[in-house]
């Protein structure tokens, strides 16, 4: 079996992509997959290191501000599809997996001219623009949300969920020995604060003009993904004297982060929330305001109607987040019915389904 999966620009989808590729290696014994991404994008990093081959196309997307990025944007377009289906003779893939991101769209289409079979991945409540275009010469569609024939043909639609890394899917790690893991006390409540591989600007200032409340509640401990880019600009805040904080860049292990938590504070990406649900942990989102149709409000809204999750909007974050936090922390009946509620929405056999998807497509 040969499979193409492509797509990327965030961690969003290639974790899923990485996913799909592992359950495909352990469900085949003979299978050759080869992963297409854009050149200079986080995929073209984190791909390898996960033990797959690469290539990229020179795509780049469209800049909404006056730029002159955008006049050569037709001449990268034009050069991705012809290195795209130069790909698709010389690896001849039996089907192409497209999850979303720059490099899926040339793809995807190269491989739909050429009459290969192709299965989109959508992970959010509100669709993507390169699935939306790819969608009608798809063979099938999996999908994580009710609903999403208001953007895809219903009969090409699988409801899914979105795939989780098998990692956070497997974990049964001691809440203790993870704490201590991050130089934590393994008795003491403890907060995950994160904003995705890159941080969230949102998140980090809420606790840098809070420091009153992180240093007044020693009682409770934080882990805080600050970010990569913003690490220097944050660290000060993770001083001597809070020794509660354990302030990090990247958190390259999240089985431990979420382990050690009790109460997650985070963006609502649409992986996120699916790994959310799957380790079962109390939550409070703030959405991202800077996403295509306000997505990340529609994704949070699906837990909170199910009373699964707290939402504050982006803009008052600043002001409510931690005072929210500490409030629903100490409350052990609430974190325990959110955690009850949050566990039910969990999809913990979406990337076997996927791969049946994908199974069919090819055999089709």
């Amino acid at each position: 079996m040969k499979v193409i999966i492509s797509g990327g620009g965030t961690g969003g989808h290639i974790y899923p992509a990485i996913a799909i590729a592992d359950a495909l290696k352990e469900a085949h014994q003979e299978i050759d997959i080869l992963f297409v991404g854009a050149n200079g994008r986080m995929e073209m990093e984190k791909v390898p290191q996960a033990g797959y081959k690469i290539m990229g196309l020179p795509i780049a997307g469209f800049q909404r501000r006056l730029t002159w990025k955008n006049f050569v944007l037709p001449f990268k377009i034009l050069a991705s599809m012809r290195k795209a289906s130069k790909i698709v003779r010389v690896f001849q893939p039996d089907v192409v997996v497209g999850v979303g991101g720059y490099a899926s769209g040339p793809m995807l289409k190269a491989a739909q001219r050429a009459g290969i079979p192709t299965v989109l991945q959508e992970q959010n409540s509100y669709a993507g623009m390169t699935n939306k275009m790819l969608a009608k010469q798809a063979s099938a569609i999996c999908v994580a949300y009710d609903g999403m024939q208001r953007f895809f043909p219903k009969d090409k639609l699988v409801l899914t969920g979105n795939p989780v890394r098998r990692d956070i899917r497997a974990t049964d790690l001691d809440q203790g020995e993870a704490r201590k893991h991050f130089g934590l006390d393994p008795q003491k409540k403890t907060i995950l604060i994160f904003g995705g591989s890159l941080g969230a600007r949102t998140l980090n200032e809420a606790m840098k003009n809070n420091l009153k409340w992180v240093e007044e509640r020693s009682d409770v401990q934080i882990i805080w993904q600050v970010g990569k880019g913003n690490f220097n600009m944050y660290k000060a805040c993770a001083t001597a004297k809070l020794k509660h904080v354990h302030a990090t860049p990247f958190l390259k292990e999240m089985d431990m982060a979420y382990a050690a938590a009790d109460l997650v504070i985070c963006r609502a990406g649409a992986l996120t929330i699916s790994e959310l649900c799957i380790v079962g942990k109390p939550s409070i989102l703030v959405p991202s305001p800077y996403v295509a149709e306000d997505h990340q409000t529609q994704n949070a809204m699906a837990l909170v109607n199910q009373h699964a999750a707290q939402l504050i909007p982006d803009a008052e974050a600043n002001e409510s987040l931690l005072k929210e936090a500490y409030s629903l922390i100490d409350s052990e009946k609430n974190l325990e019915l959110l955690g009850e509620q949050i566990k039910k929405l969990g999809k913990p056999n979406a990337v076997e389904k996927i791969i049946k998807v994908i199974e069919g497509a090819s055999e089709a």
